[in-house]
């Protein structure tokens, strides 16, 4: 078969690999019919992630039809088509039993760390895929859901919802500020409209990116780039004092900072961002603000939920993917999706 191999920093091919074969008892082969490309699978890329073997077939997102099936399997089937989440769990350990999935201690890949996919075993991007623990990390797909919307479920919906919206404890009359306008921060203004808060404010540099939070439910957009931008996210708030939950979704330092200088006290901060270095954030003048600030990976706790309320209509994510590609295309694939700016890329559909 092949796979989108990385070939150490900066280096990727479309090239022949090995085919999967059952490894362990709870896992199923899939013959991958969708998936998609991650800022992860970027960083990786960059040789950010160096406990990435070379030579692992990257991805950690998509759907496949089951083609084999492991001898302790019993609820999936040869000819089901799966939703693969971009965790890997057992369901079993004591982190799992906690709903820490994505701590997950099983030693697929690595004690504690469930991201197992395209990060120490072989990913979703590639013809066929083996998945571990297949009846804790995948979910068949309900009928009359499409595999571009599905494969929006294995990551960055249940990413910007549980990290995001959930940490941030939204509620109903909130106001809510969302800080980066990328495909998770998309995510997280999409998913906080289940929540009923009376203002979503996406908060970015580009104002295209504004104009595509709104698509998705955004209620107001400010530009960050602006001088005045916490007097302008300010000055959409009730009283004046600051937004009830604050989400970062870029993982930079004046990101984060500027998420601290815009909550109202006793507000929420929740970081969604991946964050590459310390940020100083001024705790002289939140520590009696009586914020919360909380950060993770996603538990994907929520992915059956979110795929049901996408079968069922109720959560709209058909703007997600802007370009489609062939599996022989995903060279160009990467090309396109690593220059949003100038592609005006969220996901792309690779099928």
């Amino acid at each position: 078969m092949k796979g989108l191999v990385y070939g150490g920093p900066g280096i990727r091919e479309w090239k022949d690999v090995p085919d999967p074969v059952i490894e362990q008892p709870t896992d199923v082969i899939v013959k991958m019919t969708a998936t998609t490309i991650c800022g992860s699978d970027l960083h990786v890329l960059k040789g950010d992630v160096p406990e990435t073997p070379v030579g692992t077939v990257l991805g950690h997102e998509g759907v496949g039809i089951v083609t084999e099936i492991g001898s302790e399997v019993e609820n999936i089937k040869v000819g089901d088509k799966l939703l693969l989440s971009c965790m890997t769990t057992c369901g079993r350990c004591a982190n799992c039993r906690k709903g820490l999935l994505s701590h997950c201690l099983a030693p697929e890949g690595a004690a504690g760390d469930a991201w197992a996919f395209g990060h120490y075993i072989n990913g979703t991007q590639a013809e066929y895929c083996r998945v571990p623990y297949a009846e804790t990390s995948s979910y068949r797909i309900p009928e009359g859901v499409d595999d571009r919307d599905a494969i929006l479920l294995s990551d960055i919906l249940p990413t910007g919802f549980e990290i995001g919206v959930q940490n941030g404890r939204v509620k109903p009359g909130d106001t809510v500020a969302i800080i980066g306008a990328g495909p998770v921060g998309l995510s997280a203004v999409a998913t906080a409209g289940l929540y009923g808060p009376a203002k979503i404010i996406s908060v970015d540099l580009d104002d295209n990116r504004i104009a595509e939070a709104k698509k998705f439910g955004a209620t107001d957009g400010v530009n960050s780039g602006a001088a005045d931008v916490i007097d302008q996210i300010k000055a959409l708030t009730v009283d004046g004092e600051g937004v009830d939950v604050a989400i970062e979704a870029v993982g930079i330092p004046p990101t984060l900072q500027l998420a601290t200088e815009i909550v109202r006290p006793g507000g929420h901060v929740a970081n969604i961002g991946v964050h590459g270095k310390p940020v100083e954030i001024a705790m002289e003048k939140l520590w009696t603000k009586n914020i919360d600030i909380t950060m993770g990976l996603v538990n994907t706790t929520t992915l059956e939920m979110l795929l049901n309320l996408v079968a069922a209509k109720k959560l709209d994510v058909s703007g997600f993917v802007t370009h489609e590609f062939a599996f022989d295309e995903f060279e160009k694939a990467y090309e396109v999706f690593a220059d949003a700016k100038n592609t005006k890329a969220l996901k792309v559909y690779v099928h």
